[in-house]
């Protein structure tokens, strides 16, 4: 008899899960491959903490965030939300679960309706849900906006009206309307100038400890990751690649491709010099990902055993994942 997990500590898990979209050609358009968005990655949250998941631009990162809140149909793997698995429900069971789930887009704009109000766009998912009119709503509504700092008379605008980091704003006030247990903020602060993204930031923090709301914070900026996340991922090609606390990562990466990254942030103080690792090579197609490792034609440390053998994410450290075979 197969022993249940159990699930009881953790608000997310993810097992293997995989997301694969079809290639199809010919005069009959019959599948010929697949593009291997996200590859078998497994991770968990526990309540109330930051999960960074980072990557270059293409890695599957974004591609996974809507997968786990369920935008999209996972093609293989399971998602359990407080122990119940979320993987394949569908109609009012989906409808329900989205009220406990919800998304902070990378473009404010392009996730807003630009025919709507701000206050008609804050209150929807309230209606939606049931919750009262929209009428009857403005005051928790235009208490939400000044909660996330704008101004009363924004209940009364349109998008078109306001700056990026206002829009961003908006979007943050529409996903905590209904209350949730889970963000997942997709890229939220990468269209904005750097003194807006602080500001956002801050508030994302400020907000989670106030709604005891637990993150899942994607973004390709290391050093953004780093200063809102309890917890770090990294991924590459559909993989993750590396786990471990937020400044385990930084003081201690074990793998090469996190190693490549963490070279890359700027420095603040010029004497503090560190040697840039530069990588060879773009990233290979998810369509036609490498045999063996998918990081091995670009990794400064590969061995022949790379191109053959995928490597598994193992713990190396306490809490410490990495998926490389310099530790096999």
């Amino acid at each position: 008899m197969t022993q249940q997990k159990d699930r009881s500590e953790h608000l997310l898990q993810v097992e293997e899960l995989k997301k694969y979209y079809p290639v199809r050609g010919g005069f009959f358009r019959k599948k010929i491959g697949d593009v291997k968005a996200v590859d078998n990655i497994s991770l968990e949250l526990k309540k109330g903490e930051t999960f960074g998941l980072v990557g270059e631009s293409g890695c599957g990162k974004s591609t996974a965030g809507r997968t786990i809140t369920r935008l999209f149909k996972p093609t293989e793997g399971k998602i359990f939300f407080e122990g119940k698995d979320i993987t394949n429900l569908r109609g009012s069971e989906l409808r329900s679960l989205r009220q406990d789930i919800q998304m902070v887009f990378q473009d404010p704009y392009a996730s807003l309706n630009p025919k709507m109000m701000v206050g008609s766009i804050v209150s929807e998912p309230l209606v939606n849900y049931g919750k009262g009119s929209e009428s009857s709503l403005k005051d928790e509504v235009m208490e939400l906006l000044k909660r996330v700092g704008l101004p009363e008379d924004a209940y009364f605008k349109y998008p078109h009206e306001f700056s990026g980091g206002q829009r961003q704003r908006i979007g943050i006030a529409r996903a905590l309307a209904l209350k949730p247990k889970l963000i997942v903020a997709d890229e939220p602060v990468s269209a904005l100038d750097v003194s807006v993204q602080s500001q956002v930031l801050n508030l994302l923090k400020e907000l989670q400890a106030e709604f005891d709301l637990t993150l899942l914070f994607i973004a390709h900026d290391l050093s953004v990751v780093k200063h809102m996340s309890d917890r770090i991922g990294v991924m590459y090609l559909g993989n993750l690649v590396e786990v471990a606390d937020a400044d385990e990562i930084y003081k201690n990466p074990k793998h090469p491709y996190t190693q490549a990254l963490i070279s890359a942030i700027p420095q603040p103080d010029p004497r503090n010099k560190s040697e840039r690792i530069i990588l060879s090579g773009d990233v290979p197609s998810p369509q036609n990902p490498p045999v063996g490792c998918p990081f091995h034609p670009r990794c400064p440390e590969a061995m022949p055993e790379c191109s053959e053998k995928k490597p598994q994410l193992k713990e190396v450290n306490k809490e410490h994942r990495v998926s490389c075979l310099l530790y096999d």
